[in-house]
């Protein structure tokens, strides 16, 4: 069952809104991160987030460290808004048609392909693990700075950059799932699996309240947790199982601001503390930044032209070829996403601190030259492929 288009449509526009505003917050915990972590502070700021924080009792408690509850819990509500925001677009939204999803999907795929290959060529073996690192695109980011630059600009590019945003997510949750995966817990994972039968059985059988699916999601979290899978898949698992309609959209409604204003600017004040100077290689740091400036911007760009030539996608109405490739620059902004796998890659690796510090210096440069092209593109008059 789909969405009416009009409720689809106000979605949307809630949803570039928020992530608009989210993004000048990104900006000012990113920043205040940095300061501290190279400031007297800095050795209470690692103690702040290595604090060990323990759930539970006796053989069921879980004890995580402060960063860990952040990067495993919290942000598994900011995978489930991706996951309900992916299936609204594609079951009733911008995505449904299938003329109109060719061209971020392929825009996503060449954008995710083509700066993996860059690092990998870039960045030597022993850093290999972090391929996927430049592959993902920070939504929050890249339409915050094209609502300041562009506040007027095309539906059709806005609707293009979030799509092309959230589908480098979903590819980004599913190397997650396959690549960072490195031990099973076949029984944790087989409750995991029964937990998401259950979901589907209360889908199956219209149940049109969340709580039930909230409360199942809480245990499907902590089995994923236990599998040795990434716990944040599960908030995607849990997307897939909310019904279409009101439930899915009251749910995006509410995570909105929570996933916005309290997630990420906490994911950004416990990772995006970088020790300027302190990384132990500059191959790593310029190979993510490889990634991220050439091959985030190259590759959208030539997957979208090749995607229009092929009569495979059509540019959106009122768009131009230059704001579009200044979209893929925005597609470079890598942050979240970006340092959220860095953290799984690297983990206890003394290349963490490099890798982390090309994310923040190729973001920085990709969300400048976008803001100019997507500027200067306002001037051109439209022409269509």
């Amino acid at each position: 069952m789909t969405a009416p288009a009009s409720d689809a449509s106000a979605s949307f526009q809630e949803f570039f809104r928020t992530e608009a505003a989210c993004g000048a917050v990104l900006v000012a915990c990113a920043a205040t991160a940095l300061v501290i972590a190279n400031s007297g502070w800095a050795g209470a700021y690692e103690r702040l987030w290595h604090f060990p924080v323990t759930l539970g009792m006796g053989s069921h408690a879980l004890s995580l460290t402060l960063q860990q509850w952040i990067n495993d819990g919290l942000m598994a509500l900011f995978f489930l808004l991706i996951g309900l925001e992916m299936k609204r677009e594609a079951l009733g939204g911008e995505l449904a048609s299938p003329r109109q999803a060719a061209l971020p999907i392929a825009g996503a795929i060449g954008g995710m392909v083509v700066p993996a290959l860059l690092f990998a060529a870039a960045s030597g073996d022993s850093a290999a693990r972090g391929w996927a690192i430049p592959m993902a695109t920070d939504i929050a980011f890249a339409l915050g700075i094209l609502g300041l630059v562009a506040p007027n600009a095309p539906p059709g590019l806005k609707i293009f950059l979030a799509a092309l945003a959230i589908i480098d997510d979903l590819g980004a949750v599913l190397v997650i799932a396959i690549v960072y995966t490195q031990t099973i817990a076949w029984g944790a994972l087989a409750m995991a699996g029964g937990i998401v039968a259950v979901l589907a059985a209360l889908n199956w059988r219209g149940v049109r309240q969340l709580s039930p699916y909230l409360i199942v999601g809480l245990a499907l979290w902590y089995f994923v947790h236990e599998s040795g899978l990434h716990a944040t898949i599960a908030g995607v698992l849990l997307a897939l199982a909310i019904p279409m309609r009101a439930p899915l959209l009251r749910l995006e409604h509410a995570l909105h601001g929570v996933s916005a204003f309290v997630v990420m600017p906490l994911f950004a004040l416990s990772n995006a503390g970088v020790v300027l100077g302190g990384s132990s290689s500059a191959r790593v740091t310029l190979a993510v930044v490889l990634g991220l400036v050439v091959g985030k911007p190259l590759g959208i760009t030539v997957a979208a032209v090749m995607a229009v030539r092929w009569r495979l996608a059509t540019l959106p109405a009122g768009v131009t070829w230059l704001a579009l490739h200044g979209c893929a620059w925005l597609g470079g902004i890598g942050f979240t996403m970006s340092l959220f796998i860095t953290m799984l890659a690297f983990n206890g690796s003394p290349l963490i601190e490099a890798a982390k510090l090309g994310v923040l210096a190729g973001s920085a440069v990709t969300g400048v030259v976008g803001a100019i092209l997507v500027r200067a593109s306002l001037r051109v008059p439209s022409v269509t492929a």
